[in-house]
């Protein structure tokens, strides 16, 4: 019986120790991935393209890339004014001012995740000037040159974005109608800015290919990318989210925010996204209350939507804006 005791113990505690290990393991490769999420410094395995693309899920197409760097050269020596404004937490977050002659409207533009505000928006800019946009293309928190150690994933860029709205507005008037841009974080982080207190003449929300909480696109990204159990490593992903900017990747969403939203909201998506699954946006739609349009364009991945159906994408922005530009209740 004795013999038997011990045994069952020595095999308990090989389970005990098992589990452990696991939970160990999962806890430090949980650390690393929230650290390529969220930090400011990435982990040096980012410099790795293989791992960039298993983490994204890209589909290469390198005249796509050609186009969006020229766009970023383009843009970036196109002459402007650089400013800076202070968030609400304090942090000097940075933006590019562009003007034109005989404005329309203005736009206030945030770019994704790990991107920059010239790569996002080089290749539509010109679009946008053509047609009477002064645009301010911000430079979100934690990333290029604006402050803040971590990416909040739209939660406390939301914020942000209202800063800019406000800075537009105290410096240039509320005379012409504003939009709010943003591609993939970007287009989450003005989603979820829907519901905040908006001054009136925000008159819409252009959002091409957002997700809908950190949490979603951490398991979509977990499960599908990575081949990794969300259900091992959620929970932790969560606690060192809360840690480092006293958020949890549930604690706010587009899908919430735009049950909640006046504002009208254009949506775009490409149907082979591999980041950001277009059920995200079908969802954010079916939340959306305010008066909506819907772009999904066949074949496009992650923020290829413009690039592949250009035509189509401009005429529904233009759609969009005849729409709203003078609608003094901005729905």
């Amino acid at each position: 019986m004795k013999k038997v005791s011990k045994v069952l113990l020595t095999g308990a505690g090989a389970a005990v120790a098992g589990a452990a290990a696991v939970t160990a393991a999962a806890y430090a490769s949980t650390k690393q991935l929230v650290k390529i999420a969220m930090d400011r410094q990435q982990p040096r395995l980012m410099d790795q393209e293989k791992t960039r693309e298993q983490i994204r899920g890209y589909l290469n197409c390198d005249e796509f890339l050609d186009d969006m760097m020229a766009g970023a050269e383009r843009l970036e020596t196109t002459p402007h004014h650089t400013v800076q404004i202070e968030s609400y937490d304090g942090q000097t977050l940075v933006g590019h001012w562009f003007e034109c002659e005989k404005p329309k409207r203005v736009i206030v533009a945030m770019h994704g995740w790990r991107s920059s505000w010239s790569s996002d928006f080089g290749t539509i800019a010109p679009f946008w000037h053509q047609n009477g946009c002064n645009v301010l293309y911000a430079e979100q928190r934690g990333q290029g040159s604006s402050g803040g150690e971590y990416i909040g994933f739209g939660m406390m860029e939301r914020y942000d974005c209202l800063q800019w709205v406000k800075w537009v507005n105290s410096h240039w008037g509320k005379e012409l109608p504003l939009y709010l841009a943003g591609v993939s974080m970007g287009a989450t982080t003005v989603l979820m800015a829907s519901d905040l207190n908006l001054p009136s003449n925000v008159k819409g929300i252009m959002a091409d290919c957002g997700f809908t909480s950190a949490h979603d696109i951490w398991k979509h990204v977990a499960e599908n990318n990575l081949h990794l159990s969300y259900s091992i490593h959620g929970n932790v992903a969560d606690q060192l989210c809360r840690e480092k900017i006293q958020m949890g990747t549930k604690d706010c969403s587009t899908v919430e925010a735009l049950k909640n939203s006046k504002v009208p909201v254009l949506f775009a998506h490409g149907t082979n996204d591999h980041f950001v699954p277009v059920a995200m946006t079908y969802e954010n739609y079916q939340a959306c209350t305010a008066p909506k349009s819907l772009l999904i364009v066949p074949g496009a991945d992650h923020g290829m939507s413009h690039y592949m159906e250009k035509d189509r994408y401009e005429q529904t922005m233009l759609d969009f804006w005849e729409r709203f530009d003078g609608n003094e209740e901005g729905i």
